[in-house]
């Protein structure tokens, strides 16, 4: 008979071990996010796919925050995070480090991300966008490649944390 299973039976680890296994090579850039539930739903999705680690640029409110521990149910402290209120400073340094900055953005040079091939040999920062205004002007010269999900409805956009998870979800598979 199938049963929903308990967290116990989950066999999560802890904080401590958390902070100790191997991360994906995978920066998360939240650039200008206005909406602390998608910064806490950032957290928590960063959480489950062992992301190295967030950045929080400009705007985007910082933990310790009620509404974001609302939906980040506790990853606040599991995932390194920082912030940094210029965005091409932190992705200078990035750069500087070897990642290759990934912005996630309709543009007219973007690639579908299903046409896109994850080196594995490589290590990324996906930058994620203001809810209306999309990455800042001033971080988009910066940007190495754009990577667009593929849409078929009548919207032109996801919500910013639904697109993080998908976008975390295929670097993480290519990349674990």
């Amino acid at each position: 008979m199938v049963h929903k299973l308990k967290l116990e039976e989950l066999n999560r680890i802890d904080v401590e071990t958390f902070k100790q296994v191997d991360k994906i090579p995978l920066v998360i850039i939240l650039d200008n996010i206005r909406s602390m539930h998608n910064v806490g739903a950032t957290f928590r999705t960063a959480d489950a796919f062992l992301i190295e680690k967030i950045v929080l640029c400009g705007i985007t409110p910082q933990p310790p925050h009620r509404e974001i521990h609302k939906a980040a149910l506790g990853a606040t402290e599991s995932v390194d995070w920082a912030y940094e209120k210029n965005i091409n400073t932190i992705i200078n340094d990035l750069k500087s480090r070897g990642y290759e900055v990934v912005g996630i953005e309709q543009t007219s040079n973007s690639t579908m991300i299903t046409d896109f091939m994850v080196d594995r040999s490589k290590k990324y920062a996906l930058i994620l966008g203001n809810e209306v205004e999309g990455i800042s002007d001033e971080a988009l010269e910066n940007i190495d490649v754009f990577l667009e999900i593929p849409q078929l409805g009548t919207k032109h956009s996801l919500n910013v944390s639904v697109c993080g998870g998908i976008v975390m979800w295929e670097f993480a598979k290519a990349l674990k």
